[in-house]
């Protein structure tokens, strides 16, 4: 027996949730389909809990600086692995139930709980039961790519997902990956009181950063501790003495870093290799991500692709700008596309590096003529005040039209700083309106207009 609802939706990640409040106002009758838990990665091993993890070793950093701030704190600072985990859970447990409730009390929605598979372009089974619906959305997501690296399937590895699980202190974290996910958690355990050792395979840290971006976040975390090794070639891991061994050929640095835990942290994959896809004609790219046009949808009429599984973008936040995108189109005559929306994220390490629009890289291989802005956070009063003033601040502006092209904050709040910048080029306004803006003092933000005052020709 078939089972037929006006609208599917596989997955129950940033993007699945709304899109079914949407629709189930709109009288439909919804069937929301989730394997595990609702929420996807960001409340349960993504966004929320690493921010909660990131924000105890922040209280901890702080707290070895305390006579630095002319506060005397008796006998050593330690660090309660049990406790940061409990804290972490508690904050992830909040937010999936606040999701759960949201869920639950939607009208004319039916959830199943089990893994989904196309057996038709408009058919998906679940549990041995089908079911059909004119409108299909997938928001399945992604996780850690594992790679086929010799000796890896022998020896115990921890991704960003199993790092949830951890409520010990590493003696010797080594992790492979010098990227966002990797950093956070280098630096996050570092200030727990690990030893870490950073791998990368790539010459630099942050490889789609600008060169003095990556060069100024490498020296924050080196101050910190934090070992580093370059351009690492023919990895392989092997189990040694009860821990790790990773053995890599790198320009500089031991060719065999011993750990007693190592961390993938080397990109995603799309869980797109079990949705049953070929049975309903939905085409992928080479990486197993699912095509789309700018209104994610797919190649196969009455069939979207929404969030990470998708592969325009890897964040929550264009995640949900998707479904505003598919909700626009489909409900409310709006024609809003990806192509409309700014690139913008942050690396959360502390202090935050904060990206919005094209970096200076692109600018130049753009050939556009151009004028850039750079201070750093040192003449910031705030981050003096704070004792915080490592990095910088870049703003690069089209010379022409005076638009702002992008922006690389990397400094005390600039993961929030930035939206003073990413709102202008939204409003498609000159970078004047920001240079010539009156701006509280003292605040971080209060730099953008003095820096902007002071633009310089692209070399």
């Amino acid at each position: 027996m078939t089972r037929r609802f006006d609208a599917i939706i596989i997955g129950a990640g940033q993007a699945g949730p709304p899109l079914a409040a949407r629709l189930a106002q709109r009288n439909m009758k919804v069937a929301l389909i989730e394997r595990e838990h609702f929420g996807g990665t960001c409340v349960n091993d993504g966004c929320i809990p690493t921010k909660a993890l990131v924000a105890s070793a922040q209280a901890a950093f702080v707290a070895r600086r305390h006579a630095d701030f002319g506060v005397t704190v008796g006998g050593a600072i330690g660090v309660d692995m049990k406790a940061v985990k409990a804290r972490k859970d508690a904050i992830v447990m909040a937010a999936a139930g606040a999701v759960s409730h949201w869920v639950e009390a939607m009208p004319a929605l039916q959830v199943f709980w089990g893994h989904a598979r196309f057996a038709a372009p408009h058919r998906v089974m679940v549990n041995g039961e089908a079911l059909e619906a004119e409108r299909i959305f997938i928001n399945v997501g992604g996780r850690p790519f594992v790679p086929d690296w010799p000796g890896l399937k022998d020896v115990p590895y921890l991704t960003n997902t199993s790092m949830m699980d951890v409520d010990f202190l590493p003696q010797h974290l080594v992790i492979v990956g010098g990227s966002y996910v990797g950093l956070e958690f280098a630096q996050m355990y570092r200030r727990f009181g690990a030893q870490v050792t950073v791998v990368e395979q790539g010459p630099r840290l942050v490889g789609r950063e600008d060169d003095d971006v990556a060069a100024a976040v490498q020296d924050i975390l080196a101050r910190e501790g934090i070992a580093f090794r370059f351009n690492a070639k023919c990895i392989n891991v092997e189990g040694r003495d009860g821990g790790v061994v990773v053995t890599a050929e790198c320009t500089e640095g031991a060719p065999v870093v011993f750990g007693s835990h190592v961390l993938l942290a080397i990109g995603r994959r799309p869980n797109t290799d079990d949705l049953g896809l070929a049975a309903a004609g939905i085409a992928v790219d080479a990486r197993g991500f699912i095509a789309v046009d700018d209104q994610c949808r797919t190649n196969v009429p009455g069939v979207w692709a929404l969030g990470d599984v998708n592969g325009r973008g890897a964040f929550t936040h264009t995640s949900w700008n998707d479904y505003e995108i598919v909700a626009a189109n489909l409900l409310d005559d709006d024609r809003r596309r990806i192509a409309d929306r700014i690139a913008a994220y942050a690396l959360f390490t502390d202090p935050p590096l904060a990206r919005a629009g094209m970096s200076e890289g692109e600018v130049r291989a753009a050939g556009r003529p151009a004028r850039i802005g750079s201070l750093p956070m040192s003449r910031v009063g705030r981050a003096r005040e704070r004792g915080e003033t490592l990095g910088f601040m870049k703003v690069i502006v089209d010379a022409r039209s005076r638009r702002i092209l992008g922006a690389a904050l990397l400094g005390l709040h600039a993961d929030e700083v930035i939206h003073a910048l990413l709102d202008v080029m939204y409003a498609d306004a000159p970078y004047t309106v920001v240079a010539r803006a009156m701006h509280i003092h003292p605040t971080v933000a209060e730099l953008i207009p003095t820096l902007l005052q002071d633009l310089r020709p692209l070399p």
